[in-house]
């Protein structure tokens, strides 16, 4: 198991990451993975004392992390960064016009993961952006999400991260049920949808 007694974990994203965290309370987790993924820890191993704190918020691309990672990551000083960021540099081209080009994306990535390297000894996990095939538009999505996704792989490989294909993850999942059980929107996973990603990340550290 990689997680040490008295270790920080900082949980970074969007909503996916947010879902309603208190911004009034540091400690608060919000009620997605980062929740789920801190209880069962804690459950599992009440003698190994490991604090979890979330600063994900809802909306963000990658350029926004850029922006606010000082305050954000680097003053925390956590000894481990999760980071699941892109479903909305790919969302904003759909919506609101305003795409986000994969070498945008990857630029401003490698920003943050440099300076991680640089400025903290942390180890770092990425997880891949997802959408699930709830509606025909979020099929249509995959053409400006799927680079960005083997993007994603690339700087995992290049940081000596540790990688969760949440991606194919979810998509497995949907072979068990279908995907509104994981995601109604495609994109905002239900409780059971956070559960399996908790579950996922907890096996990637060797928690379970």
């Amino acid at each position: 198991m990689l997680l040490k007694q008295g270790e920080l974990v900082l949980f970074q994203g969007d909503s996916v990451t947010d879902v309603g965290r208190n911004r009034d309370d540091g400690n608060d987790l919000g009620f997605g993975y980062p929740m789920f993924v801190a209880s069962w820890f804690s459950a599992m191993y009440p003698d190994v004392n490991v604090r979890f704190i979330n600063r994900g918020v809802s909306g963000n691309r990658v350029r926004d992390l850029k922006s606010r990672w000082r305050q954000d990551c680097l003053d925390l000083k956590p000894d481990w960064v999760s980071i699941l960021i892109g479903i909305n540099d790919c969302w904003r081209r759909y919506d609101s016009n305003d795409p986000t080009s994969v070498e945008a994306f990857e630029a401003d990535y490698r920003y943050i993961l440099d300076q991680v390297k640089e400025e903290l000894d942390a180890k770092i996990i990425i997880l891949e952006p997802f959408v699930l095939p709830t509606s025909e538009d979020r099929v249509q999505w995959r053409e400006d999400l799927d680079p960005k996704i083997q993007a994603v792989r690339k700087l995992a490989r290049e940081y000596g991260a540790l990688l969760i294909p949440l991606d194919g993850i979810m998509a497995q999942a949907c072979t068990r049920r279908q995907p509104a059980f994981w995601a109604a929107d495609g994109v905002h996973p239900t409780p059971a949808g956070h559960a399996l990603i908790a579950q996922a990340w907890l096996k990637t550290v060797g928690a379970i």
